[in-house]
């Protein structure tokens, strides 16, 4: 919490509570262990435990989004534009975006944000969010199932 206070940290890297709901009865057997017999040793190693599933998942999800934007950069360089690159480098911070969205971020006409939209869109690399006429929103769903799928978390030790 001290990283995100001094704003160095914009959210939490790990999430403890998706191991520990995971493994939630060790999680209280572990907590009855330090209040009634004082197993602090236990408790810490159960709690270290949690913390390295925790990000050997958080790795295994950064190399595999990695992996993927490497692959959208290759399909879009050696364009006349360099646009389209510079949208997959803002789908890197937020798997949605949109036209206006990106042409404010990357100070560019709201129509070469939409072309370069419109490209990735071909590749198949983003698809439109519903079906708006105005303000629509394109959404690179590869990313976006890397990070909503489960953690990958075994509750046993």
């Amino acid at each position: 919490m001290f990283l995100i206070e001094r704003q160095i940290l914009p959210t939490p890297l790990l999430y403890s509570s998706a191991f520990f709901e995971a493994a939630r009865r060790d999680y209280y057997d572990g907590l009855r262990g330090v209040s009634e017999r004082g197993e602090w040793n236990e408790w810490l190693e159960f709690f270290l435990q949690g913390v390295a599933r925790l990000s050997e998942d958080a790795l295994s999800r950064a190399s595999r989004i990695n992996k993927k934007l490497a692959d959208w950069r290759r399909k879009v360089a050696g364009d006349s534009t360099n646009t389209p690159l510079r949208v997959v480098e803002l789908l890197a911070a937020n798997p949605f975006i949109t036209v206006k969205g990106a042409a404010e971020k990357l100070d560019v006409a709201f129509t070469i944000a939409q072309r370069a939209i419109e490209k990735l869109e071909r590749l198949e690399i983003v698809n439109q969010r519903g079906d708006a006429k105005c303000g629509r929103v394109y959404c690179a769903q590869a990313l976006l199932l890397i990070l909503a799928e489960r953690a990958r978390l075994s509750p046993g030790l």
